[in-house]
């Protein structure tokens, strides 16, 4: 605990030095939602449900997939062998994907506030969308850090995260849209029982998964 611990303030340290690539995924969101903005709102003054609820998990999808790429590539082979030497693969992984789920906690809480303002509000059972949207925070950063960590072995990252992340990410999306959907329709909890606990499968599927097999990567 005292390892992911110290990884974690490390990976916060880092981003606030490096306040560029955080004020980098806060303009991508702000100017993406601001096009939509522009294009369904600004012209025609109303907008389906189902588009509304497409277009914002499209924004939060893609803004993952940019916050999230660089957890490795933005270390040097360096870097990673001296932590090689002072803490475990486990911690190491654990951590990064504790960061990662922070952060995209935050960017997706900012980003839906945003979309809220500009775009309006639909939703009906707004906490189960409240729910809905820190499942998929956490599948996107918990999914996309473990690719970012196999991608990175390899020297096209950006092509290889998209390739491998697709089949998982999938399913995930389908079902936090579905989930979504009931929230704005205002239907009540017992219709997406099914939804919440397949998101939570996946979710302790791909941590699992990660914590097993991360040291075999990381040894080489």
């Amino acid at each position: 605990m005292q390892e992911i611990k110290a990884l974690i303030e490390k990976e916060i340290r880092l981003e606030w030095r490096q306040k560029y690539a955080l004020n980098g995924m806060l303009l991508y969101i702000i100017s993406t939602i601001f096009v939509c903005y522009m294009s369904f709102k600004l012209k025609v003054n109303e907008i389906e449900p189902i588009t509304w609820n497409t277009l914002l998990w499209i924004i939060l999808l893609f803004s993952a997939v940019n916050s999230i790429t660089k957890s490795f590539t933005q270390e040097g082979a360096g870097r990673q062998l001296y932590y090689y030497t002072l803490a475990s693969p486990q911690s190491i992984i654990l951590s990064k994907i504790i960061y990662n789920t922070m952060l995209m906690l935050v960017l997706s809480l900012l980003g839906f506030l945003i979309y809220l303002v500009m775009m309006g509000n639909p939703v009906m059972n707004m906490p189960m969308y409240m729910v809905c949207l820190a499942l998929g925070a956490i599948g996107f950063a918990t999914t996309l850090t473990m690719v970012a960590g196999i991608a990175s072995k390899a020297e096209n990252t950006s092509t290889l995260m998209a390739i491998l992340s697709f089949p998982i990410i999938l399913p995930m999306l389908m079902m936090v849209i579905k989930l979504s959907k009931s929230a704005m329709d205002g239907l009540g909890w017992e219709t997406s029982y099914d939804e919440i606990a397949i998101l939570l499968a996946i979710d302790a599927i791909v941590l699992s998964i990660s914590y097993l097999l991360f040291p075999y990567l990381w040894r080489s």
